[in-house]
């Protein structure tokens, strides 16, 4: 009995500096991102452009929808891992190129 709680008490132990060390890491990635980003503005290649299309979605009866296409905007992007200056980060716009709009 006395085994397994120790078991239990060094996993929780683990679990918990783990979730630290990756709490910490990405704290400190994003200033190291940040700054990376900046140089890369300066020296003109810091920010992207990406082709999204973009649809009208309208709700129908029976769980339905119905699909309007706005056709395709091109939106601006950062070069870098996180978010930055209110624009996301080219990687995530390539894979989200479709935007639909709910009313």
């Amino acid at each position: 009995m006395a085994e397994d709680h120790t078991i239990e008490t060094f996993a929780f132990k683990m679990l918990l500096k783990s979730i630290g060390v990756v709490l910490l890491t990405a704290a400190l990635a994003y200033p190291l991102d940040f700054a990376v980003w900046r140089v890369r503005v300066a020296r003109g290649g810091g920010m992207g452009a990406v082709p999204v299309e973009r649809f009208t979605v309208a709700d129908l009866k029976g769980g339905k929808e119905e699909y309007f296409p706005n056709g395709t905007e091109t939106v601006a992007c950062s070069r870098s891992l996180y978010p930055q200056e209110g624009h996301n980060p080219c990687w995530w716009v390539e894979r989200h190129r479709e935007v639909e709009e709910h009313y």
